[in-house]
């Protein structure tokens, strides 16, 4: 028989195991500790971060509960905004309710996996459940954060829409063979399928330059379009808030002005505010290098970057 582990009051505990452990109820109710759900504690200097919150909750659940969707989401590292709520997936033959814990109940068996000692769904499985949540431009957002943490790779997350069915299995499979390896940020996600959606044809990603003599690494670029030489960047705030980077996207600009390369640059605005002047930058940047300009833009860009240029 395996003995309980010691009373450790840094760890979620419940009201019946503090007072086991000679915690009185009047403590518990005092300075030292706090609350995190309805008979679960926790010492009150420990940060109520989600994964604490996510064993918090699965102290009270019902066996077989596995931390899903947006929680398990954020544990694997996914840029999504972020939820107050718990979310758990629980066996469909029981009942949980907790202020503070959304459940989610069917007949679906989710793979799952310990993290952190957090059992929790795999990161295939947390993409493929919130394709019932979450539109495609989140979903590939979330797709490619996963592959670039090295959680999963794009076939995976290919196979595991694949095998998915109901609500959600033509969204999870779209956007999971839009997810690409390579991709560092969100708003690089989002600048690609901005392209992506208007009709352009798909740029490069992680394009890496060497020198033709040696094959030493000269520079990378976010996105690109080789054959024309033209790079398309994300400029975020941090380029220009610190020094040192700043030099260094001004000398990695000349170098790229002595070999020809034309750089398309994109800020937050050229995402949220004027995606159609961003549309037309890069298209007018592939027609300045000899391509056939893409004439109208389709419609579906529209839908997921409503700008305020956007007609």
């Amino acid at each position: 028989m395996v003995a309980d582990p010691p009373f450790d009051p840094r760890r979620p505990f419940t009201r019946a195991e503090a007072l086991a452990a000679g915690v009185t109820p009047w403590q518990l109710r005092g300075a030292g500790y706090a609350r995190v759900y309805r008979n679960v504690y926790v010492s009150r200097d420990v940060p109520r971060t989600v994964e604490l919150r996510a064993r918090a909750g699965l102290r009270l659940a019902p066996r077989g509960t596995v931390v899903s969707h947006y929680t398990a989401a954020a544990l694997w590292g996914g840029a999504l905004t972020a939820r107050s709520e718990i979310h758990v997936s629980i066996p469909v033959d029981e009942t949980f309710r907790v202020d503070g814990i959304r459940t989610h109940r069917d007949r679906v068996v989710r793979a799952s996996t310990t993290r952190g000692g957090v059992r929790l769904t795999t990161p295939e499985q947390t993409f493929v459940d919130l394709a019932a949540e979450l539109d495609l431009v989140q979903l590939v957002v979330l797709g490619d954060g996963l592959v670039h943490r090295r959680h999963t790779t794009p076939a995976r997350l290919v196979e595991a829409s694949w095998r998915r069915s109901g609500s959600g299995h033509c969204l999870a499979l779209r956007a999971a063979n839009l997810v690409r390896d390579g991709v560092d940020s969100p708003p690089e996600s989002r600048l690609r399928l901005l392209i992506v959606l208007s009709g352009l044809p798909e740029p490069t990603v992680n394009l890496i330059l060497r020198d033709p003599g040696t094959g030493d690494w000269l520079r990378r670029f976010e996105l690109a379009y080789p054959l024309l030489r033209i790079a398309i960047e994300y400029e975020g705030r941090h380029h220009r808030d610190d020094a040192e980077v700043w030099a260094a996207d001004i000398d990695r600009r000349e170098g790229l002005d002595r070999n020809a390369w034309r750089v398309v640059q994109v800020i937050s605005s050229g995402l949220f505010d004027h995606p159609l002047r961003t549309l037309q930058r890069v298209d007018q940047a592939r027609v300045d290098r000899g391509a056939v300009p893409v004439g109208t833009f389709w419609d579906e860009w529209r839908r997921y970057f409503p700008g305020k240029d956007v007609r």
